[in-house]
């Protein structure tokens, strides 16, 4: 039968449209992880459009076949080529994370493109001999009627292959993104090679699978799964298994890191109760000693200024200027939780030292006397908020010297719903990418600092509460709800 020429068109137009898919799930993939070197709106385009041109050019030079497993091999070595040049000339940097995504995108290619070909070429093999049965029983008369009939399968058969083949790249690379919450997680050697098995072991059964399909029986090339046709199910289902494998690596590997993160976010929150604790108790004894001291001072200035009066004036007016700086020993914060007191008049006068013009307000930072919440976790809140705070107005006073530096508490009881809110000046500088859930610290110690708004949220969560912010200009909210209820464990 002569091949139609509007076939032929329609078959390259299929193939050309699957190609630009290709690219565009590349640039997509690697535009989640990688940033990229021209700030336009047309780089994804670019992208797209030169993965197309490379691909359509290999076809062209050396279209598919199963003759030669040296091919196949080659196929699959200049394909990771386009990847990886394009990752490198389109994208800044190289990282550990690039080659993971180079292999995976190859072998989640060659994944859906055998797991849709096999079980539909065998099914269109399927249709092909039903056309022809129908011919020979006289079912199909019109040579028309037959090559429409054959020209129009063969097309809606393709048209279905390459939309399943689409559907397998899309969606586990979707998977991928969406898994991969930490994106600019600094990847070990290890790691990466935890990462790079199940994507690298895909790709070698894709590469088997191309030099062992076709065999030879009677001088006559057949498929491999025509003589044992239980393969038509057993390889979609190795090559999906293998496909699973990449998205549950990635999957568990991050696990493995928010496990980490936990871990050492409890560990620091651990120390930092201990710390408050200690803190605590060191702070009430010595008030408690001042208040004492304040009381019997008080008393023995009012006897002596009662005995020297018309006597002595000078005495008498430096008992008074005593009298009065004994008051000032009181304590600043009376917020109604002896921690958060404790904690306040601490961060205060450490912040008087670094800023001597800071102000701090905790008038509206009340709380209620059948307090269910742990002192020492609202201690824990309050404490990291401040540090955040504090840390931010040194920073913005650095960058302008005259800009007002402030960090004002309060909290709001509804019901059995406790807001806190922590409102401080900053530089409106905020390193947030739309991927991580909290800014990111400008230091170089990134795992040893920038844990502050994790540690309120899980100290939240313990309440069934939950943590936000917003900037509005130079001004950072943080806001802090819980419910006013005992944790399960002290219940």
């Amino acid at each position: 039968m002569k091949v139609c020429p509007v076939f032929k068109i329609l078959n390259m137009s299929l193939l050309i449209f699957l190609y630009i898919f290709q690219g565009y799930c590349l640039q997509y993939f690697l535009g989640s992880f990688l940033e990229c070197r021209i700030k336009s709106r047309w780089s994804s385009i670019l992208v797209t459009i030169v993965y197309a041109v490379f691909k359509i050019i290999i076809f062209l030079v050396m279209p598919p076949g199963y003759e030669n497993y040296k091919t196949a091999i080659g196929g699959v070595i200049i394909s990771l080529g386009i990847s990886a040049i394009i990752s490198l000339g389109f994208y800044k940097g190289f990282r550990p994370v690039m080659i993971f995504l180079v292999v995976a995108f190859q072998a989640i290619s060659d994944i859906s493109r055998y797991s849709a070909v096999i079980p539909l070429s065998e099914a269109g093999g399927k249709w092909s001999d039903l056309l022809i049965s129908w011919v020979e029983k006289g079912y199909i008369t019109s040579l028309k009627t037959i090559n429409v009939t054959v020209y129009g399968s063969i097309i809606l058969q393709q048209i279905v292959q390459y939309f399943v083949i689409a559907l397998l790249l899309y969606l586990p690379i979707k998977n991928i993104i969406n898994n991969f919450r930490n994106k600019d997680f600094k990847i070990s050697r290890t790691e990466l090679m935890f990462l790079l098995t199940p994507a690298a072991t895909g790709m070698m059964i894709c590469i088997l699978l191309r030099i062992i399909i076709v065999i030879v029986e009677d001088s006559v090339q057949k498929m491999l799964y025509e003589k044992y046709p239980v393969l038509i199910a057993v390889i979609p289902a190795i090559l999906l298994l293998a496909l699973l494998s990449i998205l549950y690596g990635v999957k568990l590997f991050q696990d493995m890191i928010c496990l980490h993160r936990e871990r050492n976010g409890k560990i620091i929150l651990e120390k930092q109760v201990d710390s408050l604790q200690e803190h605590m108790n060191e702070m009430e004894r010595i008030y408690s000693g001042i208040r004492s001291m304040k009381h019997d001072m008080s008393n023995t200035i009012y006897v002596i200024q009662q005995l020297s009066v018309e006597k002595n004036n000078e005495l008498q007016a430096y008992l008074g200027e005593l009298n009065s700086n004994l008051k000032k020993l009181e304590i600043r914060y009376k917020t109604g939780n002896t921690v958060v007191d404790t904690l306040l008049n601490m961060k205060y006068h450490e912040a008087k030292e670094k800023l001597p013009d800071l102000e701090i307000d905790a008038d509206k930072l009340l709380f209620p006397n059948d307090m269910k919440i742990h002192c020492y976790d609202i201690g824990v809140i309050i404490g990291n908020a401040v540090d955040n705070a504090i840390e931010a107005c040194v920073k913005f006073k650095e960058k302008d010297e005259s800009a007002e530096a402030f960090i004002r508490l309060g909290s709001v009881l509804k019901g059995n719903l406790l807001i806190l809110k922590v409102e401080n000046s900053f530089d409106g500088h905020l390193i947030k990418k739309s991927r991580n859930e909290f800014p990111e610290t400008d230091k170089e110690d990134k795992k040893s600092h920038g844990i502050g708004l994790a540690n309120i949220k899980i100290t939240a969560e313990k309440y069934q509460g939950t943590m936000d912010f917003k900037v509005n200009g130079n001004m950072f909210i943080l806001s802090v709800m819980m419910k006013n209820e005992k944790t399960k464990g002290e219940n």
